[in-house]
């Protein structure tokens, strides 16, 4: 939204969403998404603020990584660890070190985070999930591995049940995956592609038994779960 005032703005719209809802919002303005959705939590309650460049560093300068939206409690401790302690502190990293350690993708981007970078534009095309998935947890450890692999295809036989309960709107599933938690609190997953997207209950339980076999370990299982990955 391009506007001389974007206070003024802002102030209409939370107006706005009372007038229709009942309900106040917190309006965040910034030059970018980042900027807004973190402007967003120092409007809190009901408020109006402006993060921009220009006053990123002297918001955010002195606080902790995690204060960006994107990096959680375990990134910021990795930081920490390579002396990165603050937002400014993450802005004057160098890239390549990062990569180093994140990834070539992620370190670079943790970087941009920290000097306020993010992408301008907003999508609002409709949200379409990437997979769906059915899990389910066990009052008892199942010990027996074909009970195991009984399980499974249940799960399967649901998640397809769901998939084609969607109709003609129903999106075909071009991977599946098998999660295992093994008891106390061990967590594996496998998955395989299919050789063509398909809904059909056969394949997707043939394909969740065929994930199950990459499993090395037998161990006690605590829960279960089967996801239909979908295409782009």
């Amino acid at each position: 939204m391009d506007t001389d005032d974007p206070e003024g703005f802002a102030w209409s719209l939370a107006a706005d969403v009372r007038s229709e809802t009942q309900l106040d919002c917190t309006v965040g303005i910034g030059e970018n998404k980042l900027q807004a959705k973190i402007a967003t939590g120092f409007g809190k309650p009901a408020g109006v603020f402006r993060l921009t460049s220009a006053t990123w560093f002297s918001v955010l300068g002195d606080r902790p990584t995690d204060a960006l939206w994107g990096i959680g409690a375990k990134t910021a401790r990795k930081l920490a660890g390579l002396g990165i302690a603050t937002v400014s502190d993450l802005a004057a990293a160098d890239p390549d070190a990062l990569a180093a350690v994140f990834g070539p993708m992620t370190g670079p981007w943790l970087v941009l985070l920290g000097r306020g970078r993010g992408d301008a534009d907003v999508d609002d095309s409709p949200y379409l999930a990437r997979g769906h998935g059915k899990e389910e947890t066990f009052q008892v450890n199942i010990a027996d591995w074909s009970r195991v692999q009984a399980e499974v295809a249940r799960i399967a036989g649901l998640l397809a049940a769901d998939l084609a309960a969607e109709g003609a709107g129903a999106r075909p599933a071009v991977r599946v995956v098998v999660k295992v938690r093994y008891a106390p609190f061990v967590t594996e997953t496998h998955g395989v592609t299919l050789a063509a997207p398909s809904v059909d209950a056969a394949v997707i339980t043939a394909a969740a038994a065929s994930a199950l076999e990459r499993f090395a370990g037998r161990r006690p299982v605590r829960l279960l779960g089967v996801r239909a990955e979908f295409g782009t």
